[in-house]
C-alpha cells in the first residue's frame, strides 16, 4: 500500500517528498492592486512541508474579478508579489503551483472593468449566489452575483490568449506549474455544464466536443508554456455550488475530459468535494461527498496522470483510507491548514490539530488568523505515530 508520507513524482517530472497537498484557499489578503505581498509570502512559506502547495486562485485579467482582494497575475507588480511567495516557498524546500481562475458569471458589476456586466457562457444569472465586494460605503461584504452577457465567439478564443499571457507570467514568477480552476460554477465549469450552456456556435454545450473546446483550448496553451507535467486541473463533478444546474451529462463530459486530459500529457487531475448549492464563502457548508467510487474507477481508468482528491479530509486515517482504494495519488486539506501551518508534521507524528475562527478566514487584520498560527512544539511532543 502508498503510504502517506511517500514521496510521489508528478507528471514524470515533479517530485513531491510526501502525498499531502495544501488546497487552494482564497484569504483576500493582498496589498493595492490585488498584489501578493510579504505576508502571503509568510503564509505559504510556513505550509512548504506539504508535498504541494496549490495557492488561492488568481484572476487572469481584470474581467475575472468576482471577489475583492484576490490576487491577479496579469500585472508587473503581481508578478512581483508572486515572486514573493514561490521563492520563499523554495527557500523553504516546499514545491507551489498557481492555481488560475476567470470567474465567468460569478461576479459584480462594482468590480468589472467600467462598471460593466459580469461575462458570461449565457444571459442567465447566478441566482441564488454571493460575491464578495465593497458596497456604497466601501464596507466589504456579499451581494448577489450580477446578469451576465453573453461572450461572442471570437471573445471566447480571445480568451485563450489572456490565459497564455497568464501563464507566462505566472512562469515568470517561479511556480513550479499551474492549475486551472474549471470546478465550483467558474467560467470554465460553466461552459461544460450541458444545462447552463445553451450556446449553439463551436463552444456550445450541445455536444461534449464542443462544450470543453474551451478548457482544452486553455489546457493546450498552459502545456505549451510550462511543459505537460507542471499542469493540473481541478473539477467539481456533479457539482451544483455557484447556482450551477444538475447536469444528467456529467458523467459523460467528466470521463471525456478524463480521457483528453491524459492525452495532453496533464499531470493531474483535482476532484473537489460539493459544496452546498446556495450562499457564499463564509455560509456554504464543505459536504463529504466524494465521486461515487465506480466513476472515479472510471476516471482512473482513463486518465494515466495523479489524481488528487479533496472532500473534507481532517485525519490522517482518513487520508489513509481514501489512498488505499487505490483510485487516488495524493490528498489534499484545506480548512485544516489554515491553524496548522505544520499539518504535514503533525499528521506524521500523531500530534493535536489546532481549529481556526471561521470569522477570520476572510479579514482585513493582517496577520490574524493568517500568520499567526504557531508550530507544534516538537520538542515536547509524544513519541511519532509513525
Amino acid at each position: 500500500m502508498v503510504n502517506l508520507f511517500e514521496p510521489q513524482l508528478l507528471g514524470g517530472t515533479v517530485l513531491l517528498k510526501n502525498r499531502i497537498v495544501m488546497a487552494p484557499m482564497t484569504r483576500t489578503r493582498t496589498s493595492a492592486g490585488d498584489v501578493p505581498n510579504e505576508l502571503m509570502a509568510t503564509y505559504y512559506g510556513q505550509r512548504a512541508s506539504a508535498g504541494l502547495i496549490v495557492t488561492e486562485v488568481a484572476d487572469v485579467a481584470p474581467s475575472s474579478k468576482g471577489y475583492a482582494m484576490t490576487p491577479g497575475i496579469y500585472t508587473e507588480a503581481q508578478r512581483q508579489g508572486w515572486r514573493l511567495v514561490s521563492d520563499e516557498v523554495h527557500r523553504k524546500g516546499g514545491t507551489i503551483f498557481l492555481q488560475i481562475w476567470h470567474v465567468g458569471r460569478m461576479a459584480h458589476p462594482s468590480l468589472m472593468p467600467n462598471g460593466e456586466a459580469p461575462w458570461g457562457v449565457t444571459e442567465e444569472r447566478a441566482e441564488n449566489s454571493d460575491v464578495f465586494v465593497h458596497d456604497s460605503n466601501g464596507k466589504l461584504g456579499y451581494m448577489r452575483a450580477g446578469t451576465p452577457r453573453r461572450l461572442g465567439t471570437d471573445e471566447v478564443s480571445a480568451l485563450v490568449v489572456t490565459f497564455s499571457q497568464a501563464f507566462a507570467n505566472a512562469r515568470q514568477a517561479g511556480f513550479d506549474g499551474i492549475e486551472l480552476h474549471a470546478a465550483q460554477g467558474y467560467l470554465l465549469d460553466q461552459f461544460m455544464n450541458s444545462v447552463l450552456n445553451t450556446r449553439t456556435d463551436r463552444y456550445g454545450g450541445g455536444t461534449v466536443e464542443d462544450r470543453t473546446r474551451f478548457l482544452m483550448e486553455v489546457v493546450d496553451a498552459a502545456v505549451r508554456e510550462f511543459g505537460p507535467g507542471r499542469v493540473g486541473v481541478r473539477l467539481a463533478p456533479f457539482g451544483t455550488f455557484n447556482s450551477m444546474p444538475a447536469d444528467p451529462l456529467a458523467e459523460e463530459t467528466l470521463l471525456y475530459v478524463s480521457e483528453q486530459l491524459g492525452r495532453r500529457g496533464v499531470a493531474y487531475m483535482h476532484l473537489v468535494y460539493e459544496l452546498m448549492p446556495a450562499g457564499n464563502m463564509e455560509t456554504a457548508e464543505f459536504k463529504k461527498h466524494h465521486v461515487n467510487h465506480s466513476v472515479l474507477a472510471k476516471v482512473r481508468g482513463a486518465f494515466p496522470g495523479a489524481i488528487i482528491w479533496c472532500g473534507g479530509f481532517t485525519s490522517r486515517e482518513s487520508a489513509q483510507a481514501a489512498l488505499d482504494t487505490g483510485l487516488v495519488n495524493l490528498i489534499a486539506f484545506g480548512r485544516p491548514y489554515i491553524a496548522n501551518p505544520d499539518l504535514a508534521e503533525r499528521l506524521k507524528h500523531g500530534w493535536p490539530l489546532a481549529e481556526a475562527d471561521r470569522t477570520t478566514y476572510y479579514t482585513r487584520r493582517g496577520e490574524v488568523g493568517y500568520t499567526d498560527f504557531p508550530a507544534y512544539p516538537s520538542s515536547s511532543a509524544a513519541p511519532s505515530a509513525t
